[in-house]
């Protein structure tokens, strides 16, 4: 037993022996201090004749294209005008847009008024439910007032509350690139992932649109049962007309402008006349030519006036394309 252990003690100092030997003919790696706070360090530089394992590289994939980031509307409080009645936020009137709502339980009818320097009077709907409605500053810069209105009786109002504020807007396109009561989407909006779809890797400005445009004259159709019957104070819900394929005018240009401003594309919800009718169509910003008003609609050679119902109802038919033509039977009134 003494033996055995005298002989491991032996060989043990041989191999110490002979590992010194191999250090001072070859030279060993001594301990390396690292910065832990580096982890570059920590990886070993690969000389030629070196042998590392490598991962494969990862390949950035998705399964739906990316979505323009959008900007929704918030009521931060910074500028408001409040009484018991109602609340006027004009704390964002750089991005074109107010939101207002009512404090009190009400079973009376709701208004809002915006006059702005066009002194044109845009009259919108404010629900009773204490949320807050988000309306568009659509006549640019200059001085604007607010009021909130309290149905009396019928046709008569009572004023609940009321603000002056002047608007310097960020840019042009500020009242025109976000949602409002009449273009109301949200980022998870199947609207908004639609359109996703539609535009897929297009990136040219009349590609998006023609995409868009083709979409919704060939999957929506025109609603006659709710024209009959649509009642003031309608509101667009445009996951609802894509979920039911159908709707009146005012739905097809809400979709649609819901769609392009989404993929940041500014668009403007035009209601007018369309000869003795009225009606509801869109206008689009590009950079090549500016506002493109009343004639939107690039076929390959020339702009045309979007008109979405029109060119849906009457399937594209010549008469039909005819009278829309460069948009000289429209007549413009409202900008949302």
């Amino acid at each position: 037993m003494k033996t055995n252990i005298k002989t491991t003690l032996l060989l043990l100092a041989a191999l110490v022996i002979i590992g010194s030997l191999l250090c001072a003919l070859v030279g060993c790696a001594q301990n390396e201090v690292v910065d832990i706070h580096n982890p570059e360090d920590l990886v070993p530089p690969i000389y030629e004749g070196d042998i590392a394992d490598l991962e494969q590289e990862m390949i950035p994939l998705s399964s739906s294209p990316p979505m323009f980031t959008i900007s929704m509307p918030t009521a931060p409080g910074t500028n408001t005008k409040k009484n018991n009645k109602a609340e006027i936020d004009y704390s964002n009137t750089k991005d074109g847009y107010i939101m207002v709502r009512f404090l009190q339980s009400t079973s009376k009818q709701l208004r809002v008024i915006i006059k702005g320097p066009s002194a044109v009077q845009y009259t919108y709907t404010l629900k009773t439910n204490g949320d807050y409605e988000v309306y568009p500053l659509s006549d640019g810069n200059g001085s604007y007032m607010a009021t909130v209105y309290e149905q009396i009786e019928g046709t008569r109002y009572s004023t609940a509350n009321s603000a002056s504020f002047d608007v310097t807007l960020n840019d042009e396109f500020a009242p025109f690139i976000r949602p409002n009561q009449y273009v109301n989407y949200k980022p998870d909006s199947k609207t908004v992932a639609k359109a996703a779809e539609l535009i897929g890797n297009v990136d040219d400005l009349p590609g998006k649109i023609s995409a868009i445009y083709n979409f919704v004259i060939k999957n929506l159709t025109y609603d006659r049962e709710l024209a009959a019957t649509v009642q003031s104070g309608y509101l667009p819900d445009v996951d609802v007309i894509l979920e039911k394929g159908k709707g009146i005018c005012f739905d097809y240009a809400a979709v649609m402008t819901s769609m392009l401003r989404s993929q940041g594309i500014p668009t403007k919800l035009v209601v007018g006349y369309a000869g003795q009718a009225y009606h509801a169509w869109i206008n689009v910003y590009s950079d090549e030519t500016g506002w493109i008003n009343n004639v939107i609609f690039f076929d390959g050679k020339t702009w045309k006036l979007m008109d979405p119902t029109f060119a849906s109802t009457g399937k594209q038919s010549s008469t039909v394309m005819n009278y829309i033509g460069d948009g000289t039977n429209y007549t413009s009134k409202f900008l949302y």
